[in-house]
């Protein structure tokens, strides 16, 4: 396979240590990025983006490389462990906004991500829930004079 850029400088030695088995484990598969592409469901950026440590790859990538790498079991567990140990240590920019800190991890499962504030209530006209039960009054009360008279 074609030469890897270097790791930049000062990454943590579980981040260093986790994309450099990624990297060999790419190579054993034979394939270009751009076809591992097509058999994961990560674009050839997205790839070239997580074995250069730029972004940490989702859980899910890792698995996938280690599935169409032919690793099972415990060898692939193991893929799965080093992700964890480098996705703590992987260097983060801090964010302008605290909020932003998940919006844009792929790490962080839509269910751990904070909440958005909801918008503010819309406010509502005072007595519309009023008028409602005037109206369904009225109409309960025009459904029963009008069934008195009917069958009355």
């Amino acid at each position: 396979m074609g030469a890897w850029q270097p790791l930049p400088d000062g990454l943590p030695s579980e981040v260093r240590h986790f994309v450099e088995q990624l990297r060999q484990l790419k190579d054993g598969t034979g394939l270009s990025l751009a076809s591992l592409g097509a058999r994961t469901a990560y674009s050839k950026s997205s790839w070239q983006r997580y074995l250069n440590a730029v972004q940490p790859p989702p859980r899910q990538a890792v698995a996938a490389l280690c599935r169409v790498a032919g690793l099972v079991g415990a060898d692939a567990e193991r893929h799965v462990v080093r992700w964890e140990l480098a996705v703590e240590a992987w260097p983060r920019p801090a964010p302008a906004n605290p909020a932003e800190e998940y919006r844009d991890d792929p790490t962080v499962p839509w269910w751990d991500r904070p909440e958005e504030p909801a918008p503010p209530a819309s406010p509502r006209p005072a007595g519309r829930l009023l008028l409602y039960a005037a109206l369904l009054l009225l109409a309960l009360l025009c459904t029963a004079v009008g069934g008195a008279v009917v069958f009355g």
